[in-house]
């Protein structure tokens, strides 16, 4: 068993991160020096996710955003985020995005330095055949995997070895269990070792979230999150995080590093809301007005 296979996981606090910088911005290269995020999901019942996911990733200083998502809601898409380009997608009868997507997207896939892909999709035949098309087209971009497109990794298979950048999976507990073909009790039981043995076996960044989100790396490194609330287990908050760590990824962090700031500071804002607004109640939009400033606190 190698070193960090046998040590603890490392909690995760402001002094650790204070140690561990993100890539320093430079100015003079504008947004082009803080790289492009593609965010690829949603269907027409679920339209805002990639909404969430989109500002969470431009709000974590990613320089340019596209979202390709359901024809149907992508002009709603585009006005709720303005900032972005919004590329609408053909859809099937149930409003799920349609085969053949990667071929409409071939040129934002190679340009891209981020890809999220997942968010709002609820066809997961449809989301794994999307994941591993355009994987297999962009061999270096960073890859947050999230939602429907998780189920790519359920016969526990790594990513195509053609596909040459970092990933990053973020199930949930339930998630979790449906990956490894095992109760979600079981992975509330042990949650550490079984983020360590799919981050090996998947050759993956593992973020399983839950009261405490454990990020581990495929060699065992580890790392735990206690901040947090409950607050943060409503709907949408999930996209927000996806987008953050996405968001991080283009701007030059590792996965690994991506997946420990993301993770924190997903759960700093909520912590932040629940004494301002609530234990209970606050949205998952309005995590994203607090990442900024957190960046800003931490790094001091």
């Amino acid at each position: 068993m190698s070193p960090a296979r046998s040590q603890a996981a490392t909690l995760i606090t402001s002094a650790l991160l204070r140690k561990w910088p993100l890539p320093r911005v430079h100015p003079k290269l504008g947004k082009e020096g803080r790289g492009d995020v593609l965010v690829i999901g949603g269907s027409v019942q679920i339209p805002g996710a990639v909404t969430l996911a989109a500002l969470g990733a431009l709000r974590a200083g990613a320089g340019r955003l596209q979202i390709a998502t359901a024809r149907a809601s992508a002009g709603h898409v585009a006005v709720a985020v303005p900032e972005a380009r919004v590329i609408g997608l053909p859809t099937t009868r149930k409003g799920e995005l349609a085969a053949g997507c990667h071929r409409i997207l071939a040129r934002e896939v190679e340009a891209a330095d981020a890809l999220l892909l997942g968010p709002g999709m609820c066809d997961e035949g449809a989301a794994v055949d999307l994941i591993r098309r355009s994987a297999g087209s962009r061999g270096r971009a960073s890859l947050v995997v999230d939602a429907a497109a998780l189920r790519l990794f359920a016969r526990r298979k790594p990513l195509s070895p053609s596909y040459l950048g970092e990933a990053i999976a973020t199930p949930h507990s339930g998630e979790m269990a449906e990956l490894w073909g095992c109760s979600r009790d079981q992975v509330l039981a042990r949650p550490l070792q079984i983020a360590r043995e799919a981050a090996a076996q998947l050759n993956v960044v593992i973020a399983l979230k839950g009261a405490q989100t454990f990020v581990v790396a495929p060699d065992g490194t580890a790392y735990r999150n206690t901040a947090g609330n409950a607050g943060l287990g409503t709907s949408g908050s999930g996209d927000t995080l996806s987008g953050v760590i996405a968001g991080l990824c283009a701007r030059g962090a590792t996965a690994l590093q991506a997946a420990v700031w993301g993770v924190y500071l997903h759960a700093k804002a909520g912590d932040l809301l629940a004494r301002r607004i609530g234990a209970l109640g606050y949205l998952a939009r309005e995590l994203l007005t607090e990442i900024p400033q957190l960046m800003v606190k931490i790094a001091r």
